[in-house]
């Protein structure tokens, strides 16, 4: 059983309602960033992307809080977002001055790793539009009033942004929780947002100004110790010390995950509920194409588990089943079918389906 008490879906209530930045990724493909004359583009953002699979993926109706400079690169990412299925009515427009000297769209380029050689990104998303946002730019509670989300999740990624964003992060939670809606929060840490400002105990002082207002968290501060296999015992403990500090956390849930190499990873992931461990497949030696998702499309999985009322082990499983078959494909994006996911948490092959 679930501690979650999660509202039922309604014409009149949305699934899962996001808060983050998405930006426009661009991709070498096979070449490197410093080579390359040609790149694919998606859009991308470590929150958005859980809204992404939710709705492309699964069905749910999903919809992203965001801030955009309204040109045409703006005009591209709100299109990318449509297409997903994601709702855009609650995007914040912000005029352009010709230049982005005043705010900007983020950009960020992205080449894969493969072997020894890491996937590398370059981040070009300083004095961005949503950077820029503060707590009192929107008006929470009638936002809220209409989306009436089921669920709500956002991310350290968000609240890394800016010395203003935690306090974005807090008054959509709280407005939130006016609603009835479950909070979920992932720790995402991201090195090129705090490595001038404090960097990991930085954000973990961030974090622990936010988490009080969370319900389901994903990931773990830091591992108790380290480790060199899906070792269950140690990724538990670090669970039980976080819910330790913050007891009002009612689920706890993380991927697993040992990197070989680029291009091979163990990988796994479990949860703490009301002090069980339940723990997902373990896929030793997964090979990797584009990591870039894996734990964004692991929250989607999870978070439909829980709205669509499964247990806690179907949950975990499928938030491993897709987490794994994301970073078989390219880009941050969820592009497969439930049913791929659905076949692959229950065991089913490579096989070619013919």
């Amino acid at each position: 059983m679930t501690s979650l008490n999660i509202a039922q879906a309604t014409s009149e209530r949305s699934d899962c309602l996001t808060l983050g930045e998405v930006m426009l990724r661009l991709d070498p493909g096979l070449e490197r960033t410093r080579r390359s004359d040609n790149f694919k583009v998606w859009e991308g953002g470590g929150e958005y992307n859980v809204v992404q699979g939710l709705s492309s993926c699964y069905g749910h109706s999903t919809g992203v809080i965001t801030a955009l400079v309204d040109n045409e690169v703006g005009q591209l990412i709100a299109s990318l977002i449509r297409r997903s299925g994601v709702d855009s009515r609650w995007i914040q427009w912000r005029d352009f001055d010709g230049i982005g000297r005043s705010a900007r769209n983020g950009l960020y380029f992205m080449e894969r790793g493969f072997g020894e050689r890491g996937a590398k990104a370059v981040m070009d998303r300083g004095h961005t539009a949503i950077s820029q946002l503060s707590a009192q730019d929107i008006d929470w509670q009638g936002l809220f009033a209409q989306a009436k989300p089921r669920w709500f999740h956002t991310g350290g990624v968000m609240a890394g942004l800016s010395e203003c964003s935690p306090e974005v992060v807090k008054a959509a939670m709280r407005a939130a929780r006016e609603v009835g809606a479950i909070v979920s929060y992932d720790l995402n840490y991201r090195e090129s947002l705090w490595c001038q400002r404090g960097g990991r105990e930085a954000a973990a002082l961030c974090d622990a100004q936010i988490l009080p207002y969370v319900d389901v968290l994903f990931g773990v501060d830091k591992l108790i110790a380290p480790v060199t296999d899906l070792n269950i015992p140690v990724f538990a403990d670090s669970l039980r010390q976080m819910q330790q500090r913050f007891p009002n956390l009612k689920q706890l849930v993380s991927t697993m995950r040992i990197v070989h190499d680029a291009s091979v990873n163990d990988w796994s992931g479990l949860s703490l509920v009301d002090g069980v461990i339940t723990t997902g497949r373990a896929h030793h030696k997964l090979p990797i194409l584009d990591r870039v998702g894996g734990g964004d499309a692991f929250a989607a999985g999870y978070i439909h588990g829980q709205l669509s009322a499964q247990s806690l082990q179907r949950s975990i499983d499928l938030a491993v089943a897709h987490g794994a078959l994301v970073m078989s494909t390219t880009g941050d994006n969820s592009v497969l079918d439930k049913t791929e996911v659905y076949a692959y948490a229950q065991g089913a092959d490579a096989s070619a389906s013919r």
